[in-house]
């Protein structure tokens, strides 16, 4: 019979106890073997799913992103690579998405593919196409960089929130629960409004405190679920100070949910400056933003639809795609444990 070592726990039986050698137990790192011998590995679920495929299904041992994921990711792909190589493509024949494509009025509200360029042209004979590229540089900017605002400081609320309660949990807490009154938008103008600035950083500041609370109460939770787990308590048993726990431990554990929410929470934020856009309170004309094209095409919806639709199903694919990609990788790295 072969024996059984650490390195290799699927080849035990199932059900049967796991106890590791001398040598384990003199590893630097017992709280990371401890979270492999708590939460199990893929070795176990496969054996377990040989055994019960009911009780394991086989989407848990072999879990596939999916053609919807890839798809997403090429759509999403496609839009960065364009809105990063705009400056690139303007070089090399791109018209200028601030100027008219001729001086002829016969070119005003061209509908796409008349020559005129893919996606036409508006009323001021710009084309849409070379705005909706450089709209997206302003919109992808705004939603990664006010997530990753949210994301920073949430984090750190919510872990702290989470790991120490007590008073600094209700401190912490009841303040993100006052600004989740706000309705997120009305915060969001609010912000611009009273900062009279439409710079981009401005919109990144607005947005990325709207995105505060949902992080906090999401790292939050995860912190509160990872604080109880056995390699923090064996880690709390070996000494470790608390600013260990919480980056060596907790942080990398809460890291995959948060990866997920933010992907999801840049097509948020996308929307979100694209409302504000379509309200006038972004990036002033004449520089395009997907919102303002929108809002700009809103007077010649009847005689010219063109000129409001591209914009929005570019928007719309993209928040879709960042939408089905976020969902499927929270669902790829989500751990069944109620299936053990």
């Amino acid at each position: 019979m072969p024996e059984h070592s650490p390195e290799h726990p699927g080849n035990q039986a199932p059900g049967s106890n796991y106890f590791p050698s001398g040598d384990f137990l003199e590893s630097p790192n017992l709280a990371t073997e401890l979270t492999q011998i708590a939460d199990v590995d893929a070795y176990n679920l496969e054996a377990l799913h040989n055994l019960d495929p009911d009780q394991v299904p086989e989407d848990a041992v072999k879990k596939r992103l999916g053609w919807t994921f890839w798809i997403a990711a090429a759509w999403i792909f496609l839009i960065v690579a364009l809105a990063l190589l705009a400056p690139l493509l303007e070089k090399l024949g791109m018209p200028d998405p601030t100027q008219p494509v001729c001086t002829s009025r016969d070119c005003s509200l061209q509908p796409p593919l008349s020559g005129y360029g893919l996606m036409g042209t508006d009323k001021l004979r710009r084309d849409i196409f070379a705005r909706v590229i450089w709209g997206a540089r302003v919109s992808i900017l705004v939603g990664v960089a006010a997530v990753i605002f949210g994301i920073f400081f949430g984090s750190i609320i919510g872990i702290i929130a989470g790991f120490f309660k007590g008073k600094v949990q209700t401190v912490l807490m009841g303040a993100m629960d006052v600004l989740l009154a706000f309705p997120a938008l009305l915060l969001a103008m609010s912000i611009v409004t009273f900062l009279d600035d439409k710079s981009v950083k401005t919109i990144v500041l607005a947005i990325g405190i709207v995105a505060i609370p949902p992080v906090a109460r999401l790292v939050r939770a995860s912190t509160l679920v990872f604080a109880e787990r056995e390699f923090v308590l064996a880690a709390r048993t070996l000494g470790a100070s608390n600013g260990r726990v919480i980056t060596k431990e907790i942080l990398p554990n809460a890291v995959l949910p948060i990866v997920s929410f933010g992907i999801i929470g840049v097509a948020v934020a996308i929307v979100a400056e694209g409302a504000l856009a379509f309200l006038g309170l972004s990036i002033p004309p004449p520089d395009p933003t997907w919102g303002s094209m929108i809002n700009e095409g809103r007077a010649t919806l009847e005689t010219a639809p063109w000129v409001t639709l591209m914009p929005c199903l570019v928007l719309f694919l993209t928040v879709l795609s960042l939408n089905l990609a976020g969902d499927r990788l929270r669902e790829y790295f989500d751990i069944r444990e109620g299936a053990l």
